[in-house]
């Protein structure tokens, strides 16, 4: 009987109980894991290696934009044939004031219909002392046009939307330069010729007005334009980054075809028509150039020489 017995159990004990599955892990495991990724995306291989190597250069050479700069004020535009060419021009606006009983006049329709057209603008009516008292008593003819305070970019900002596009930085700042006719002017050659924005000082010097926004003749809505507060700090920023600073000067050393840095990273460096560049601003530069001019005269207007040396960039880059 133990013998009988002792034989059951062993035959018991052989007998496989419930078995746990896999769930399907084996079956996904025979699957194929598709093509051999490239040897630069392998981790631990060389190519990979000097990939990643690679890439931390690059970021260690591209500063990381940072947004936030200055902001401008409030403008209004008071004046049927302002406040028509503005609207028709594409400055920035929030609220058009028309007067209360205006005289319904042509340019009167067409501020209305084009602030219409636009879309984004409110249309206020108002009576002719609460526009009054907006204007501090000037001749608006019953329209008046609010544009919002402009904002202003970081200086690095400028240079990271260079180096996002794979570019060497090309910029342009501003030394005393006070007519925002010639600011905007200065903005639409930088933009015809692949610049990455401008730079002008808080102090003595235009801003983003109306006035600049008009000259711009649109192109101020893609070419960025920062405000700083120590114009030579700013310019030695850049030149800690590795860009070259060039100011214009009619006495300088070099000539626009002759300098064989504006075909690299570069910033311009433009002066007042009258006084030029100032000492420190002067100073600062690394190079100082001048255009040549067979003519004789003795200066040129900002915004004409800031297209000749624009110009030339854009051929040595071309």
């Amino acid at each position: 009987m133990a013998g009988n017995s002792q034989r059951r159990n062993r035959r018991t004990s052989n007998k496989k109980g419930m078995q746990v599955g896999s769930g399907g892990n084996r079956r996904r495991g025979l699957e194929g894991k598709g093509p051999t990724p490239p040897a630069a995306d392998r981790k631990g291989h060389k190519k990979n290696r000097v990939a990643n190597a690679q890439a931390k250069q690059a970021a260690a050479r591209r500063p990381a934009p940072r947004r936030g700069g200055a902001k401008g004020t409030s403008e209004m535009v008071v004046g049927r044939n302002p406040v028509f060419e503005a609207l028709r021009d594409g400055v920035p606006a929030t609220t058009l004031y028309v007067q209360q009983y205006i005289d319904n006049d042509e340019r009167v329709r067409e501020a209305i219909q084009l602030a219409g057209e636009r879309g984004g603008i409110h249309l206020m009516e108002a009576p002719r002392p609460e526009l009054d008292r907006m204007t501090n008593g000037l001749n608006h003819q019953g329209l008046v046009l609010q544009v919002p305070p402009y904002e202003y970019a970081h200086p690095e900002d400028l240079t990271a939307a260079a180096y996002d596009n794979n570019e060497e930085p090309l910029i342009v700042a501003l030394d005393g330069v006070t007519d925002p006719r010639n600011l905007g002017a200065i903005i639409r050659s930088v933009n015809a010729f692949g610049g990455h924005g401008v730079v002008v000082p808080e102090r003595r010097a235009a801003g983003m007005t109306a006035g600049a926004w008009k000259s711009s003749a649109g192109t101020a809505a893609r070419t960025p334009v920062s405000r700083v507060t120590n114009l030579t700090r700013a310019l030695e920023g850049y030149q800690k980054a590795g860009i070259t600073v060039v100011g214009l000067a009619a006495d300088g050393e070099h000539t626009v075809e002759d300098l064989e840095a504006l075909a690299g990273p570069v910033v311009i460096v433009i002066g007042s028509e009258g006084k030029g560049l100032g000492r420190l601003v002067g100073e600062t530069c690394d190079y100082r150039v001048r255009i040549s001019m067979p003519g004789g005269a003795e200066s040129l207007n900002a915004g004409v020489a800031a297209g000749i040396v624009l110009y030339e960039v854009a051929r040595r880059r071309a």
